[in-house]
């Protein structure tokens, strides 16, 4: 037996170490996604036993209206936050780049919204979006144009909020983006420069297409962190006014946990883990490597 041991510890060392972090992603991520995806075929109020109900919740899911509603709102915030923040973070990444002083100091002071509380963010920018008192309405007003009543506007509510989202999602955009950067070998630049290459030639085939793993990181989490967004849109607005604002995560909280129908709002969220899959499959296939 000792003999054994010596001759396989060297073997079983590694699975030794991983097996906390093993057991920690089944208790947390493996074991509630399918407890969820059980649930979803149930009726249950969390106080009674699970009544199973069969494919009724996934039926109701398809007639609800608000489900649809919630959905496109998810994936207008989504677009709009995530495309708007990746094209500023890589834009101020290339500027930032560049061989200027106090290049950390910047750098922090761009990153500093990322770690704020996403609730003390939400309130915030509530007051700043204020329709008497804020500051947006009054920078407005300095150049003549009348002021937006913005959260309590249906057409208005989602575009602050994704403004909000935008404030420190760029930031960590460049960030990750300005790590990327900073990976790729000068002479590569310097050899293009020799070839007669201008700025827009070394972005387009050298910057970007070095850029694409960075790319494709900060999209698949910038999708993730866009679908699952809920303190700030409940901060803010509370899906209102009516359900402009109405997002699946938040949806799925209201029929979960507010209303107490577990079962419909596991269906929801079963249905809302199969999206996040295909879009980040979707977006991981189309960054893979060609060759």
């Amino acid at each position: 037996m000792v003999t054994w041991y010596k001759n396989n510890r060297i073997k079983i060392a590694p699975y030794i170490f991983i097996a906390p972090n093993i057991l920690l992603f089944f208790a947390f991520m493996i074991i509630p996604i399918l407890f969820t995806f059980y649930i979803s075929f149930h009726e249950w109020s969390i106080l009674g036993s699970p009544s199973f109900v069969g494919l009724e919740n996934y039926i109701q899911m398809i007639h609800d209206p608000v489900f649809y509603v919630s959905l496109k709102n998810t994936l207008y915030y989504t677009v709009g936050a995530v495309s708007v923040s990746m094209v500023l973070g890589l834009t101020g990444a290339i500027l930032l780049n560049r061989k200027i002083p106090f290049v950390s100091l910047f750098r922090g002071i761009f990153f500093a919204p990322v770690v704020v509380s996403l609730v003390a963010t939400g309130l915030i920018w509530s007051w700043m979006f204020n329709a008497n008192y804020g500051l947006i309405n009054h920078f407005l007003s300095t150049f003549g144009i009348s002021g937006v009543n913005w959260l309590n506007s249906a057409t208005w509510a989602m575009p602050a909020i994704i403004i909000t989202t935008i404030w420190f999602k760029a930031g960590y955009c460049l960030v990750i983006y300005l790590a990327g950067l900073q990976t790729i070998p000068s002479s590569l630049y310097e050899s293009s420069e020799m070839d007669g290459a201008n700025s827009w030639h070394k972005f387009w085939h050298i910057t970007l297409p070095l850029l694409k793993n960075t790319t494709v990181f900060v999209t698949v989490i910038s999708v993730i962190n866009g679908f699952m967004v809920f303190d700030l849109i409940y901060t803010m607005t509370n899906g209102g006014p009516g359900y402009s604002t109405t997002v699946l995560i938040q949806y799925i909280y209201q029929k979960a946990f507010i209303e107490g129908h577990m079962g419909y709002g596991s269906t929801l969220g079963t249905v809302l883990f199969i999206i996040i899959m295909i879009f980040t499959s979707f977006i991981m296939w189309l960054g893979r490597d060609k060759d």
